[in-house]
């Protein structure tokens, strides 16, 4: 069927499907052949208070297109570098999600995160409650030593309640359990929070580096930085909470007090300067709460930005 168009589409970010980026959509995870690939994690029965991030990763697809008009990467005047040129990337949905059952629905994540490694590719996975980071950290097994860095208003160290071991509050915890996980950076941590003091003192006795806004405030950038181990393999888990709620109210559990935007971003930028990043999660954005898409629109430029950096500084 013709489109009746004489030389190409304009493609604006409203038209066309909305994968991550615009990229293209690859249903197999067999043939998965890109420098990145985006999963999609729609899960949300580890919340302890309001759900609905499972609708996070169609939220955050749609907010990402915002960025995508079609233009070869996206120009940075104050870097003076074109990020995201010749960056082959690839949507490759969704993991299938098996409604109350947290077992099944982490394993299929775990595989979806396992097809990306095998085929050579970044994983990027789009969250989801924060306990999707569980399945995401066992995927890397053989993988080498991982340092995770944690973007956070909350600590989510905690071992077990009644016999809960996989909700959104247990995350780090488990990670810090793997063997092939040598330290944790938990910046963000703030206020009012979901863990009790023995919670930190776990963490830290388990190789933990626990920072707050205000802390990371006073530090720098630089010093900050400065503090996580140099020339390692990253795992980077970003909670859309560790912003603050006034410019990421579309969440389950906001807190005030959080990081805005280019903290973040100095951040993660000096991070894929400083070792290597080998996965990204970035979780808990809930679009219910979302009025404005505000929140979304944030995680998608986070990510976006990520990205590119992270191949620029490969090379």
């Amino acid at each position: 069927m013709s489109h009746g168009y004489e030389s190409g589409r304009l493609n604006l970010p409203f038209v066309g499907i909305s994968t991550f980026g615009k990229s293209p959509y690859q249903p197999d995870w067999e043939a998965i052949d890109a420098d990145v690939a985006i999963l999609g994690a729609p899960f949300d029965f580890g919340t302890q208070w309001r759900p609905g991030a499972r609708f996070g990763p169609r939220a955050v697809r749609e907010a990402s297109t915002l960025f995508s008009f079609g233009h070869a990467g996206a120009y940075d005047h104050e870097d003076d570098v074109t990020y995201l040129e010749d960056v082959r990337m690839v949507d490759i949905g969704d993991a299938d999600i098996v409604h109350t059952d947290t077992i099944r629905s982490h394993a299929n994540i775990e595989s979806g995160v396992r097809a990306i490694l095998k085929a050579g590719a970044l994983p990027v996975v789009i969250g989801g409650d924060h306990s999707i980071n569980i399945p995401c950290i066992r995927a890397f097994d053989g993988q080498g030593p991982l340092h995770i860095v944690q973007i956070d208003a909350h600590l989510d160290f905690v071992d077990e309640r009644h016999g809960v071991r996989y909700g959104h509050g247990n995350p780090m915890r488990r990670a810090a359990e793997q063997e092939h996980v040598t330290g944790l950076s938990q910046f963000g941590i703030r206020n009012v929070s979901s863990t009790a003091k023995e919670g930190y003192e776990a963490a830290r006795a388990m190789g933990s580096d626990i920072l707050s806004v205000r802390q990371i405030r006073a530090l720098g950038i630089e010093k900050t930085l400065a503090r996580v181990p140099t020339g390692a393999n990253y795992y980077v888990t970003i909670d859309i909470d560790g912003f603050d709620p006034s410019i990421a109210p579309g969440t389950g559990t906001p807190s005030h007090g959080g990081f805005v935007y280019y903290e973040v971003l100095e951040l993660l930028a000096g991070l894929a300067q400083r070792g290597t990043v080998v996965g990204i999660d970035l979780v808990e954005v809930a679009p219910d709460y979302d009025q404005t898409g505000t929140t979304a629109i944030l995680a998608a430029q986070v990510l976006l930005n990520f990205i590119g950096r992270i191949l620029h500084a490969r090379g």
